[in-house]
């Protein structure tokens, strides 16, 4: 390259890396270094591979399950392991978790519910106890039937193998979930009307050995929290699973930035062995449902089958009534499918593992560490000046030795809300470099370094409503009224994913179910506040009715 030339590029055959010196930089020489070790141009910043490029590829419109995969890969968040159908959740996955997890727990906490934990492997004699609440669980149970292994040397290859020994006299189901083994617990804890209510919470792992997984939203290990809770009357029961219900939607809403559609299940759609079930419903970007969260009422079912009995007010033996409720890392998966984009995942800042990261620019070695100085002091002054949703800003200074493009890309990717650069231009002028992850990734602006402090919770608070009210519109556009046959097998017609459809309903649930098989659809849930409308012809059978019910397909 002639002295003239703007850039000079450098490419390492040795180490697969790309060099991009600018010549012209007002700081001087500014250099970019860019693995190219997995594949071409992998790595490279979108912005320099054509102003139409994005950091994940496909994109979503090209191919949405693909692009799924590609945002969890491309935040570092999973990764499949070596165990079928079990994922490795990576430290920022986990850090999203505990965020979620701590959040969540609160909220438990503040409506009297505590903490225990129980065992994972269940005696198989107790599901068998509740064979209708087993039965939807049979397909997927993972059982235990043996305690021990033993070393055999094979006589033709040398080769040490283990082999399972000991066979158990009672096989254990590890748990697809708890209400068998709780329901054991409470009959001994429960004696009295004085005892009650339990309100018990579990956070663990549950194995459902599921045969086609896709990391966060279907794996056949995962992480969640199960309720449950025994009461002394039927409408203290049925408080309390709408108390959960209600506080699965506002948590949803207020913290993931996700407005759901809550509502009752019908009874093709309940949780085995419950007399109601009650969904949280969000609509994600292919205008599929996820099934976000669930609270069920069991009635006296399973106190029952588990024996769990107190002695009432007027002296007399009777069955306590119970519930279960609960959410898993399938929230995660909702999360992505309901807020990325194509260049990475976006992240409600109530749940970021880091609301702000500061990426330190520097091109010279003589104002190296002034600049990594100044950046870890204002770090410490937001930690300690400024607070967001009741805690601490959360902020991290990337002080890696990667080039500033890299980095750049790698917090856009990972859905930071907030990503700010400090130069040498800005350390004269006491100004930060702002970029918002609700908006276009090139798009900047210089904000003086005390004003940013100053406006850091309000900025992150406009993200998180940001993201609310675009998700909340897009959900909105989606839903439409049908009141006609006609109109409603045209609208499942086709490959994609069309919306969902709220019709006046009044069939069986054979008649749910051959719909539900035709169309690949199912009723997502009887919304809330809308059952009680005037009455109007069922789209199928033409009998009246002030039942509206909401249909779509689903994950």
């Amino acid at each position: 390259f002639k002295q003239k030339t703007a850039y000079e590029i450098r490419l390492s055959l040795v180490g697969s890396e790309m060099c991009i010196r600018d010549r012209f930089h007002p700081a001087g020489l500014a250099e970019k270094r860019i693995s190219c070790s997995t594949g071409p141009f992998r790595g490279f910043p979108p912005s320099q591979m054509g102003k139409n490029k994005t950091a994940i590829t496909p994109t979503r419109e090209e191919d949405f399950p693909e692009w799924y995969q590609q945002v969890v890969r491309a935040a570092d968040m999973a990764e499949n392991s070596e165990t079928r159908g079990c994922m490795v959740i990576k430290p920022w996955g986990f850090a999203l978790w505990e965020n979620i997890q701590a959040q969540l727990d609160a909220r438990f906490k503040e409506t009297g519910h505590q903490n225990a934990y129980f065992p994972l492997l269940i005696p198989l004699s107790y599901l068998e106890k509740e064979a209708e609440h087993a039965e939807g669980f049979a397909t997927e149970c993972a059982v235990v039937t043996h305690h021990r292994l033993e070393a055999e040397k094979d006589s033709e290859s040398g080769k040490t193998r283990m082999v399972p020994t000991g066979k158990l006299t009672e096989p254990y189901v590890i748990r697809p979930t708890s209400e068998t083994i709780i329901g054991a617990a409470f009959s001994r804890w429960v004696e009295s009307y004085r005892d009650l209510p339990l309100l018990i919470n579990q956070w663990a792992n549950v194995m459902r050995w599921e045969m086609r997984t896709r990391l966060f939203l279907r794996t056949a290990e995962f992480l969640w929290q199960e309720g449950h809770t025994a009461h002394e009357t039927q409408s203290e029961a049925e408080e309390e699973t709408c108390l959960i219900h209600k506080l699965y939607e506002d948590f949803l809403r207020d913290h993931l930035a996700i407005p759901v559609v809550p509502g009752e299940k019908t009874e093709a759609e309940r949780f085995p062995g419950a007399l109601n079930t009650y969904t949280v419903e969000a609509m994600v970007q292919d205008r599929k449902a996820i099934q976000a969260g669930t609270s069920h009422y069991l009635g006296q079912n399973f106190a029952r089958a588990q024996e769990i009995t107190f002695v009432g007010r007027e002296g007399e033996k009777e069955y306590v009534h119970t519930t279960s409720w609960g959410v898993s890392t399938r929230l995660i998966g909702t999360l992505i499918m309901a807020h990325a984009d194509d260049d990475g995942l976006v992240l409600p800042p109530r749940v970021a593992p880091q609301q702000v990261v500061i990426v330190p620019v520097t091109p010279k070695e003589e104002t190296k560490d002034a600049i990594i100085e100044s950046c870890e002091a204002l770090a410490e002054t937001l930690r300690r000046e400024q607070s967001y949703a009741g805690t601490p800003v959360r902020v991290h200074v990337d002080r890696r030795d990667l080039g500033g493009g890299v980095k750049k890309w790698e917090w856009v990717k990972k859905g930071v809300p907030i990503r700010l650069e400090i130069g040498p231009r800005d350390l004269e002028g006491r100004k930060v470099c702002l970029q918002r992850r609700d908006r276009a990734p090139h798009e900047k602006e210089f904000v003086d370094r005390e004003e940013f402090i100053r406006v850091a919770p309000q900025i992150l608070s406009e993200i998180q409503e940001n993201l609310l009210d675009r998700l909340t519109k897009f959900r909105d556009e989606n839903i439409s009224e049908c009141s006609s046959l006609g109109d409603f097998e045209s609208h499942w017609k086709g490959d994609g994913n069309p919306g969902w459809l709220l019709t006046p309903w009044a069939g069986s649930m054979e008649e749910e179910k051959t719909l539900s098989k035709e169309h690949k659809i199912t009723i997502r849930c009887l919304p809330n506040g809308q059952q009680d409308g005037p009455e109007s012809p069922c789209f199928l059978t033409g009998n009246a009715t002030s039942v509206r019910a909401l249909w779509g397909r689903a994950y």
